[in-house]
C-alpha cells in the first residue's frame, strides 16, 4: 500500500461525519441496551447465572491446580485430582465463550442453560484429555482433531436429540 492511499484512506476514517459515528454509536448500544436505556435481559442473566459459576470454577480449578502442581508428587491420587481441576479450571472460561457465541448464533429450540453448561464441560473434558493423553506420549495433532471431531459430533447429536423432543407450545 502507498503511503498517499494511506494517507487518503486514514483521512476517510478521521473526516467521518458525526452522523455515522453516532449510528455506530447506537448499533453497538443496541446490542447492550435496549431502547429505553434498561440493560438488555441476556447481559442480566449471564452476570446473574454464569458470571458466579466463571469465577467458582476457574477460583477452584486454577487455584487448585497451583496446589497440586506445586506441592505433590504426581501419584495416584494427585494425579486424578489433576485432571479433575484441570476438568474445572478450563470449564471456567469457557462459560462466557460458549454463552456468547450461542446468544450470537441462536438455534431454533432457544438454548437453555444447562446446555450451556454441558458444551463448557466439552472444553474442560476434551483439555483434560489432552493432558491424560500426553502424559502417555500418545498425542498427537491428528488425534486431538479425532478427538475434538468426536466431541463436536456428540453435541451434535445431543442437540439434533433435544431439537426433536422441542414443543414449542409448552413454553410459555
Amino acid at each position: 500500500m502507498t503511503a498517499s492511499r494511506f494517507y487518503r484512506i486514514f483521512t476517510q476514517k478521521m473526516n467521518r461525519r458525526s452522523a455515522d459515528h453516532t449510528c455506530w454509536q447506537m448499533r453497538y448500544n443496541n446490542h447492550v441496551r435496549e431502547k429505553d436505556g434498561n440493560v438488555k435481559p441476556g447481559l442480566l442473566k449471564f452476570l446473574r447465572t454464569f458470571l458466579p459459576l466463571t469465577i467458582a470454577l476457574s477460583g477452584i480449578g486454577w487455584g487448585g491446580l497451583l496446589i497440586v502442581i506445586a506441592s505433590t508428587v504426581p501419584t495416584l491420587g494427585p494425579r486424578w485430582l489433576f485432571f479433575f481441576l484441570g476438568v474445572l479450571a478450563l470449564t471456567g472460561p469457557a462459560l462466557p465463550i460458549v454463552y456468547f457465541l450461542n446468544m450470537r448464533f441462536p438455534s431454533d429450540p432457544p438454548i437453555q442453560e444447562m446446555v450451556i453448561v454441558r458444551q463448557a464441560l466439552w472444553v474442560g473434558v476434551f483439555g483434560s484429555t489432552l493432558a491424560w493423553l500426553q502424559l502417555g506420549r500418545v498425542l498427537t495433532p491428528g488425534l486431538a482433531l479425532i478427538l475434538a471431531g468426536v466431541f463436536v459430533l456428540i453435541e451434535f447429536l445431543l442437540r439434533l436429540f433435544e431439537r426433536s423432543r422441542w414443543n414449542p407450545r409448552k413454553e410459555d
